[in-house]
């Protein structure tokens, strides 16, 4: 390497974690944002930067435009949105150990409460939606500079985040702010699950909860989507015998549990709690996918 390309290894590194996040939101994977962040490196590599004025920012914009292609790839596969069609997918979480809290690098990809809840909207939008939303409203780029990314102009670019906004408005529910008390809400819901206790399932979930599962290859006679306190409680019941292998997790900085029936990892569980009630539960149950999330690391006592 000579000098300038020693500045910009040192300068994509500067922003490497900033593009950890973009890609993370935009794309709700973390292996798939790792693989947008080393393209962005490799389009670095091979450009001619000496005329760029900012530096970071061609750097969002690049992460950005190959976000953008990985997310229309994944439409032309019709890899449906969950919840719109069997086909739909829960979006990777970021998991740790309740006690250790969020480790830096984590929490760097969780600032601004990125919840799995807000990633299953974002899910559901197109991808220059999406960006759109992403870029402007998360990370503050303004509209003049998302307008050539996704061949629109600014005004076209300001439609689709307001587009994208009330959506995710109307069905990203934020969750209570006290950590302690949505802890208290999924132990509840785990000892009533445990004991196989019907009505006191009921006490803790909304009467209009959801609840959201990625099982990967689906088992036959399992649902991918469940609406209403009744099925969810039911399901729960189901399932029952899980319930004991359950351990309290940090799921997207909010409270979860990560399920390990002889230490094996079976599924991460995310609780969104609101007004002290269960309104989401979001289930990754994909084997594949867990095995790229190092659960076990999580679990050594």
């Amino acid at each position: 390497m000579d000098e300038h390309d020693d500045w910009l290894a040192q300068r994509f590194e500067e922003n490497r974690t900033h593009l950890r996040a973009v890609a993370y939101r935009m794309l709700g994977s973390i292996s798939e944002a790792d693989d947008a962040v080393q393209e962005t490196w490799l389009r670095l590599s091979r450009s001619h930067t000496s005329e760029v004025e900012n530096l970071d920012g061609w750097l969002t914009t690049v992460v950005a435009r190959v976000c953008l292609n990985m997310l229309r790839s994944r439409s032309s596969r019709r890899e449906e949105p969950l919840g719109e069609s069997p086909g739909g997918r829960v979006p990777d979480p970021i998991v740790s150990r309740t006690e250790d809290g969020i480790d830096p690098e984590r929490e760097a990809l969780l600032s601004d409460s990125v919840s799995l809840a807000l990633l299953v909207v974002l899910e559901m939008l197109s991808p220059a939606e999406r960006l759109a939303f992403v870029l402007h409203d998360m990370f503050s780029v303004p509209f003049k500079e998302i307008a050539p990314i996704v061949a629109r102009s600014p005004a076209a670019a300001r439609q689709l985040a307001s587009r994208a906004r009330r959506r995710v408005q109307g069905a990203a529910p934020s969750p209570d702010a006290d950590l302690t008390r949505q802890q208290e809400v999924v132990d509840a819901f785990l000892a009533a699950s445990r004991e196989g206790d019907l009505d006191a399932l009921l006490a803790v979930l909304d009467p209009d909860v959801v609840l959201r599962a990625d099982w990967g290859a689906v088992p036959a006679g399992l649902s991918r989507k469940v609406r209403g306190a009744p099925a969810v409680a039911e399901g729960a019941l189901t399932f029952a015998r899980l319930a004991p292998f359950a351990r309290p997790a940090l799921v997207n900085g909010a409270a979860g549990v990560i399920v390990a029936p002889r230490g094996q990892p079976f599924s991460v569980m995310g609780f969104t709690v609101r007004h002290g009630k269960i309104v989401e539960i979001d289930i990754l149950a994909d084997p594949e996918r867990l095995s790229q999330l190092d659960l076990l690391a999580l679990l050594d006592d």
